[in-house]
This record gives C-alpha cells, structure tokens and sequence, in this order.
C-alpha cells in the first residue's frame, strides 16, 4: 500500500474551524553574504527555499498545501542541523498563524513573522536585529 505524502494530505485535510491564535515557533535564516559575481542583499531568506525573501515590514507567507512557512517546536541551536549550508545562519523565534499543519518536528504555516533573532554571528545578528526591529528573547534557565 502506498502512503500519502504530507503535502497530498494537506490538500485532503478538511478545514474544522478551529482557530488557536499565534503559534511561538523556531527557525533558521540564511544570510547571504556578497561574493564573486553575487550581491548580498540585506535581506533574511528561508534556508531551503533560498529565493524566498522574508521582508522586515511584512508577514512571511505561504501556502500550506504546497510548502508553508516551516518552523520547529524546538529551539534549532546547532548549525549541525544545515551542514550542507556554507552561508551565515542565524536563529530566532516566529510568530505562526492562518492554517497550520503540525509535523513531528514542528510546523508548516499559512504566516509567519519573526519575533526575535538569538544566535548566530554577533555582528550580524546587531545589523539584523536593527532591520527587521526585533530583539534576542531571553528565555529562563539560560
């Protein structure tokens, strides 16, 4: 028997009308940097989907059924979770709303809009944290 993929079941699911409000969420930004025949752009992207910008002014979106905006419940602490990737990461909190479809790991939203840059590069962080107005989030026992 053949299983049902996450994005063909998305499409099956039926909407229950249940609301939750904002969802506290983690992830991880790439950052690129400017290189050979390549511009930085000062700008967040979504480290798999490396074209999708995150805008200082405006909610990321997506749609759920296809891709979404993904985050983890937990906190993504170590880099060792993108080895492939060679461009500067940096780690914080979204806020995630609309529809959402929670997976082992985490979730795929229909929004989502940072709340707070944590770890990464100490000065990357500075300039971010001044784009995109947002602040480390202490968090108790830290």
């Amino acid at each position: 028997m053949m299983g049902i993929d996450e994005n063909e079941l998305a499409w099956r699911l039926r909407h229950e009308g249940i609301r939750a409000g904002e969802i506290v969420a983690y992830r991880a930004w790439l950052v690129k940097v400017p290189r050979w025949f390549r511009d930085g752009d000062d700008r967040l992207h979504s480290v798999y989907m490396r074209d999708y910008v995150w805008r200082p002014d405006e909610p990321a979106s997506g749609d759920v059924r296809t891709h979404g905006i993904y985050s983890f419940r937990d906190a993504v602490l170590s880099r060792d979770q993108y080895r492939h990737c060679s461009e500067p990461l940096l780690f914080g909190m979204v806020k995630i709303w609309g529809e959402v479809v929670e997976h082992e790991w985490g979730y795929r939203s229909q929004f989502g809009k940072i709340v707070s840059l944590d770890y990464g590069d100490p000065e990357l962080l500075e300039k971010f944290r001044k784009m995109y107005r947002v602040n480390q989030v202490s968090r108790a026992g830290q």
